[in-house]
């Protein structure tokens, strides 16, 4: 069956978001012309600007599909799973999304929409206003699980859900460095720590097996 004008923009749109992803983590914003990300999704440039106004409406809707697909992943585990450590976990690898190819692609693009931010004050207000948005969806999630576990927050919601966004996106830059620099137990033990909450005591190794005496 022909597809419809509908389908045939869905495709487009999405051609366009999965070019500008490779093209802009690997080459930088900047260094990518909209005529590139065109050429790379088999589309004109007229296209990319129908569907997005341009490679800073391109870079925001990009961002917004990731965070889309990100709740979408997460919800289950930080709404569903049981044990408080597990839905930490959760965050945590939803963030740095193991399971993917370029499963840190969104970090560099992060990196990217700050620093176009920082130098236009009309983008720069847009992406603090989507901050704001993320801190107030997070604030929200830390009421319900200090009612469903039982433990007072350290400080204001929304402040405390500003101090764990700094946490994960640091510890998710380091880590897109060097991941041994930053395991997992070092973020979970940090996010306790910000949520007030006891810290485990790391594993001890082992005792090593008695060698058994020769008579």
């Amino acid at each position: 069956m022909a597809r419809t004008q509908e389908q045939r923009r869905a495709e487009t749109r999405a051609r366009l978001i999965a070019a500008a992803a490779d093209l802009f983590a690997r080459k930088g914003f900047h260094a990518v012309s909209a005529e590139a990300v065109a050429d790379a999704a088999d589309r004109t440039t007229g296209a990319l600007y129908d569907h997005f106004g341009g490679k800073e409406g391109l870079l925001f809707a990009l961002l917004e599909v990731w965070m889309e697909q990100t709740v979408a992943d997460l919800r289950p585990a930080l709404e569903e799973v049981p044990a408080l450590d597990d839905r930490l976990r959760a965050l945590w690898s939803g963030v740095v999304r193991h399971d993917q190819e370029n499963a840190d692609a969104w970090v560099l693009l992060e990196f990217e929409l700050w620093l176009h931010s920082v130098r236009d004050p009309q983008i720069g207000m847009a992406v603090a206003a989507r901050f704001d948005h993320a801190r107030a969806g997070l604030a929200e999630g830390l009421d319900r699980w200090a009612e469903e576990f039982d433990f007072a927050l350290p400080g204001p919601t929304l402040e405390v859900a500003a101090q764990v966004i700094a946490l994960v996106l640091g510890a998710a830059f380091q880590y897109r460095l060097d991941p041994a620099a930053v395991p997992e137990h070092v973020v979970l033990a940090g996010l306790r720590n910000l949520l007030g909450l006891q810290v485990p005591s790391a594993p001890h190794a082992a005792p090593a097996a008695r060698k058994e005496k020769r008579p």
